[in-house]
């Protein structure tokens, strides 16, 4: 392993992916300012409620970015459990504000230079973890956590880990990303120290073999976690206990493939250590579409379009259709290449690049069974037994693209049913 060269390339990343020294003490300001006008409206509303800033902002990790979100959280009394969203209605009146609906509702406030937006949510000020109504009311003891267990050294670190897994879109828990969360690579960091040690032993993990870390020995064993926890909190590659609330696994939401895409970055990092793993990349269509062409592929680019709301809603909609339409096309085509792009809107665009089939083997009845064999026979045409059952055997003769408009034209409640309001071939 070339560590002179892994060192200067985490050197040269860390002066990249801070944000500017001035912007951030402009920011700082402007988020003081922002909590000063909440807490006056709360005394005077004469609200039992707190503020309190969260998120990256608040532990000095945030990574360099066009746009800053800034989580301020607005803490209630229990005796307003109900309410609270409407409340902080209330507070934010007279701020041009967008509200997001969810499990609870939240609000967006975008500062006048567009460099930044708050996303205002209301939590129960709970003195338990276990009280907690919702996964926000966990948000004030995570801050607390990591405040006290990141020591300065460890935040480079996590700048590191965030820029790393943003490049190679494994950042978020969203379920159209099914990441890693903020809050599970500080705890990372925490753990394993540095990023390098932490993609280290990413790069070596089994996870045939599922990896259990309880940083603050909340069970007595790996046994103990996979008996008590929730079972459908234990379907990701890793179970990080969340030293905060035992109960909650921080990774429920990362996916076997998110991973394996994770830890074949990490592999290859150290393997052949340079910026790029560090840099997002885009994805080209062009490039895409001229190897297929070169490779005499079908190739067929899409854009889809929900009505749904924008964020992990409209995002996980878009992409369990497109899945969909993966199973679609496979069913005619082999896939040789495909990616999805989703930014945050109400739509994404896709590609696929395919290869038809020779032929499809239909299944039909078996040959005692007169009737449906005479049905088989007038739908399929030609067939052929073996084994006893009748078969029809059919040569692919159309295209990806076609295939494609004839399957948009035939399938608008299918996709009505499933939230998308436009399937448009673009290339």
């Amino acid at each position: 392993m070339n560590m002179k060269k892994i060192n200067s390339t985490l050197k040269e990343v860390l002066k990249n992916s801070k944000p500017d020294l001035e912007e951030v003490k402009e920011t700082e300001k402007e988020v003081r300012e922002f909590i000063r006008k909440i807490e006056i409206k709360i005394k005077s509303l004469k609200l039992g409620a707190e503020v309190f800033v969260g998120g990256s902002f608040a532990k000095g990790t945030m990574i360099k970015k066009n746009v800053y979100d800034i989580d301020v959280f607005i803490r209630f009394d229990m005796k307003y459990a109900d309410k609270i969203s409407s409340m902080t209605e209330r507070i934010l009146k007279g701020f041009k504000k967008k509200k997001v609906h969810g499990s609870r509702d939240y609000f967006k406030i975008t500062n006048k230079k567009n460099s930044f937006f708050f996303e205002v949510v209301p939590v129960l000020k709970i003195k338990n973890p276990r009280e907690a109504k919702n996964i926000t009311d966990l948000s004030f003891f995570h801050v607390n956590y990591a405040r006290k267990k990141l020591k300065k050294n460890m935040l480079d670190e996590i700048i590191l880990a965030k820029t790393f897994c943003h490049a190679i879109n494994c950042y978020g828990a969203e379920s159209y990303i099914k990441g890693f969360s903020g809050y599970a690579l500080e705890l990372f960091i925490v753990h394993y120290k540095d990023f390098l040690k932490f993609i280290r032993e990413m790069a070596k993990l089994n996870i045939k073999e599922k990896k259990v870390i309880d940083m603050e020995k909340k069970f007595k064993s790996k046994q103990e976690v996979l008996m008590n926890m929730n079972s459908s909190k234990l379907q990701s590659p890793i179970i990080l206990v969340d030293p905060t609330y035992k109960e909650r696994n921080v990774l429920a939401s990362l996916s076997e493939e998110t991973f394996l895409k994770f830890q074949k970055a990490c592999k290859d990092f150290l393997k052949k250590p340079g910026s790029r793993f560090f840099e997002k990349k885009e994805i080209n269509f062009e490039r895409a579409k001229k190897d297929a062409k070169k490779k005499k592929l079908d190739f067929v680019m899409i854009r889809l379009e929900t009505e749904k709301q924008e964020g992990d809603i409209a995002g996980s909609k878009l992409l369990k259709f497109y899945n969909h339409i993966n199973d679609e096309i496979s069913k005619l085509f082999i896939i040789k290449n495909k990616e999805f792009e989703y930014n945050e809107g109400k739509d994404a665009v896709t590609y696929f690049t395919a290869k038809k089939k020779r032929k499809i083997i239909s299944q039909g009845p078996k040959i005692g069974d007169e009737k449906n064999v005479q049905k088989f026979k007038k739908t399929h045409g030609k067939t052929f037994t073996k084994s006893g059952r009748i078969y029809s055997e059919k040569k692919i003769k159309i295209n990806l693209g076609k295939f494609l408009e004839n399957w948009n034209r035939k399938n608008k409640k299918k996709m009505k049913e499933m939230s998308v309001k436009k399937l448009e071939i673009i290339g």
